[in-house]
Order: structure tokens, then sequence, then C-alpha cells
């Protein structure tokens, strides 16, 4: 994702109409809707896929849990079905389309609706970013994607499919748990990524500080804060995971969710060092332009006093008078010339003398 886009939501197309109005705001990835059901216990686990929502409505997905996931959330009518099947608010679907939101958590009662931005590097420089919006229930979870290629789910899908670990003999609220400190985790990577792309500014900007230094610069602060925009507030609703009151978090998922706050606080951190660097970059390449700037205007300073009075001593034998008294000198050209050379490395010494030079 280019710096330029990273702030252009277009929220503006949603201007005047009233709450719970259903508009995709985002990306358009022109990708058919496809969903993800995984229904598990301790003992057994059902996979299916739907690309159609009504083939999801027919054949509903029985366990112990019930893991939906929707991507790609153009597809406005298959969102306002979903909701009518499971009875989920108005603002809830509205904030699932519109993915310029902010990272949150609000309590519906019977259910937890969580918002977080899942970030991934890409093969060049920069990351991609997608809205990833959770909607947690006592025996079932929803995650909804915005559509981009991958995401970071893959180890709990097959930790669910492998009934390895402790997540099949487990709630929805430690499901949740799991795909939230998959997300966090993945911000390590992109984190990884920040730091050699500024290590290798740095290095550059210790050889030859140019134009295309300050342009990185500039890219990657805006990066980092979009990156900041997208993890303080989750640390808020990480906060509420672990501290909050809710009937749908067991106590014995609360230890986790601290665990996930506490990567949430590394992540934060990083993410303030790295704007501190960037911030002594910028500060770095302008001193030194401006001691390249300085280191020129000496050298043209010295030259162009080296010449003055060379400059009066030409500009007065070159006047034209009839009665000159050294004009009849034999070898007065040659000794013009000595004593302008003199002059020259008469001051040239000085001014290695005083360490002008």
């Amino acid at each position: 994702m280019r710096p330029s886009q990273l702030f252009n939501n277009k929220r503006s197309i949603k201007s005047g109409l009233p709450p719970g109005t259903l508009v995709h705001i985002g990306d358009v990835s022109n990708k058919a809707a496809c969903i993800s059901v995984i229904g598990y216990g301790a003992d057994a686990v059902v996979q299916q896929q739907f690309e159609q929502i009504d083939q999801y409505l027919q054949n509903p997905c029985e366990g112990s849990v019930v893991w939906v996931d929707v991507e790609n959330v153009e597809d406005i009518e298959l969102i306002r079905a979903l909701g009518e099947k499971h009875s989920f608010h108005p603002l809830v679907l509205e904030d699932i389309v519109n993915t310029a939101q902010r990272p949150k958590i609000e309590d519906y009662g019977d259910y937890l609706f969580i918002v977080l931005r899942m970030l991934r590097p890409t093969d060049g420089s920069g990351f991609c970013s997608e809205q990833l919006s959770i909607i947690l229930g006592s025996d079932y979870l929803f995650t909804f994607q915005e559509g981009i290629q991958g995401d970071p789910f893959d180890s709990v899908r097959k930790r669910i499919l492998s009934g390895k670990g402790k997540i099949r003999g487990m709630g929805a609220d430690y499901l949740a748990y799991a795909l939230i400190d998959a997300v966090v985790d993945a911000y390590f990577t992109v984190l990884e990524e920040f730091g050699e792309r500024i290590v290798d500014i740095e290095e550059q900007l210790a050889r030859t500080p140019d134009q295309r230094s300050l342009h990185q610069i500039n890219d990657i602060k805006k990066e980092i804060i979009y990156l900041r925009k997208s993890v303080w507030p989750l640390r808020e609703a990480v906060s509420f995971l672990e501290r909050g009151d809710s009937h749908l978090l067991n106590d014995a998922t609360r230890l986790y969710f601290r665990d996930v706050y506490d990567h949430t606080v590394q992540v934060i951190d990083t993410v303030e060092t790295y704007r501190d660097l960037l911030s002594g970059m910028l500060d770095l390449y302008l001193s030194s332009i401006s001691n390249r700037t300085n280191e020129v205007m000496k050298f043209l300073t010295v030259i162009g006093t080296i010449f003055m009075p060379l400059t009066f001593l030409v500009g007065v034998y070159g006047m034209n008078f009839k009665y000159f008294p050294e004009l009849e000198w034999h070898n007065g050209y040659f000794v013009l010339w000595g004593v302008m050379i003199f002059l020259s490395l008469l001051m040239i010494a000085y001014f290695k003398k005083k360490h002008w030079l």
C-alpha cells in the first residue's frame, strides 16, 4: 500500500445518510464473497465453505463452537442477510462494511463487537492493511475480512483441524484470543521490515544524503503514523477483554488476553521508538544538507576573498589614463603577476593558519 493511500478512506460518501445505512467504504477487491465455517468441539470438527448466502443459511454448521469467516464485505446483501439471521444490530453491520473504522470494542450484551486492523508486509517495501471485524457470542464467532489475499489465521485453523493445543477444549472466547493474538504477532513482522528500512536509510544518510533519502523518510514516517493509529486504540480494546466484566469472557481466557495486552504494549513501544528515530533522521538530513551548504558557501567565500585584491589591481591597471606611473615599465606586466601571485599565496597561508581551509 502506498503512503498516499493510507488515509484516503472516502468517508464523505455517507454524509447525510441515517445511522445503520449499509454503504461499503474501502478498497474494491472485485472478488466474490466466500463464507468459511468451522464447527468444532473436543471430539469432532466440521469444515464447510459456501459461495452463496442461501447455501450457508440452509446448511447450519453444528459444534460446541462455530467460527464463521466471511471474506469480502463489499456484498451488502450478504452482510444484511447475516445480520437478519443472527439478529446483529444495524450499527454493527454498518461498521463492518465501513472499513475505515478505528480499532474498538463494543458490548451489545449477547455479543461483543471488536474491530482491529490486520497488517502484513508486502513483497516490496511497506505493508497492506485490512480491517477485521469480530462478533463474539457465547458459542459462536464471526470474522469479517475485506477480501485481501491471505490472513494470519492459518496456524489457528491448523490447530483446530489437528486438535493440537487446548483450542478445541475451550470456548469461543479462547478462539477470539487466538485470532487477536495472531493479528498482533503479525505486527512484529511488519515492524521488523520497518527496522530494516530504517537501518538502510540511516546508512544512506551517513554516505550521501539526497532528495531520495528525504522522500524515503517522509514515506516511512506516514506509514509509522498509520501504524500508530492502528495500534494505540487496540490497546484499549484488549484492556477491556482482559479486565472487562462481560459474561462472554471466562476468567481462564482473561489470562491469555493479558499476554496479548503485553504484546500490544511492546508493539506500541517499538512504534514510538521508530517514530523518534525517524524524527532524528529528518533532523540529521536537514543538518547534513545545511552543513554541506555551509561548506560550499565557505569555499566560495574564500575564493571570492582571494580574488578581491586581484580584481582591484587588474581594475586599477585597466584604467585608460594617458599618463600612468608604471605604464612605461619594461617588466611591469610580470611584476603585476608576481604581486598578484604573492598576495594569493599570502591569503591562502593566512586562511590555513586560521583553519578556514
